[in-house]
């Protein structure tokens, strides 16, 4: 007779389908589970909502194509971060808003709406503020669960490193568009649009 395997049993009885082990696992590690599903919701409505308000911004870049290159990387890459982060949610017990308009009201950053007598240098300052709102948001939810929630944790490092390239870009493009100065970035936009090298674990350019 097989011995008895002590990761075998825990809080959660065998066949109970209302409750979750991994749910269970994180909790006795610190997390406030509920606190974190609220967190990753409003974050996910951030990152659906930049992506339809990037969609009006770069349409308005005209004359500025290496603009709109950069503004579409950045659009489709927050796609991807609502993609990656949503069925976490749920693996947590959590759900998205049933109504759309409820979704965007709690999105953890404001909504980027394209300017009055839109400029290229007031759009690329609004998708730099942006991005600041959103490297703020990631950087709490990665607080929250190193160290506890290894999963939620790889993915929200995964978005932050690409939501903080994507504030390198915007300050290399806003430096020389406002003010005449030059504040490299230190890369290159993607090798095609909405890459997404860390959310969606592609090879990435590394110069």
């Amino acid at each position: 007779m097989a011995k008895e395997k002590r990761h075998m049993k825990g809080r959660v009885k065998p066949g109970d389908v209302t409750q979750r082990v991994g749910v269970e696992q994180i909790e006795a590690r610190g997390v406030n589970v509920k606190q974190l599903r609220e967190k990753l919701i409003d974050a996910a409505g951030a990152e659906f909502t930049t992506y339809y308000y990037y969609t009006i911004l770069r349409m308005h870049l005209a004359g500025h194509e290496d603009y709109k290159e950069i503004c579409e990387d950045a659009r489709l890459e927050d796609r991807a971060h609502f993609e990656l982060i949503t069925p976490r949610i749920y693996e947590l017990g959590g759900g998205l808003p049933r109504d759309i308009r409820e979704f965007a009201d709690r999105a953890s950053c404001l909504d980027a709406y394209l300017p009055e007598n839109p400029t290229a240098t007031s759009i690329l300052q609004i998708l730099l503020e942006a991005e600041r709102c959103a490297i703020r948001t990631w950087n709490e939810i990665c607080d929250l669960t190193f160290g506890k929630d290894p999963r939620t944790y790889d993915m929200a490092s995964r978005i932050l490193q690409e939501e903080t390239e994507h504030e390198a870009w915007f300050i290399e493009l806003l430096s020389k568009e406002r003010d005449g100065e030059i504040r490299p970035s230190g890369h290159f936009r993607r090798g095609e649009p909405g890459e997404a090298p860390y959310s969606k674990n592609r090879q990435f350019y590394n110069p």
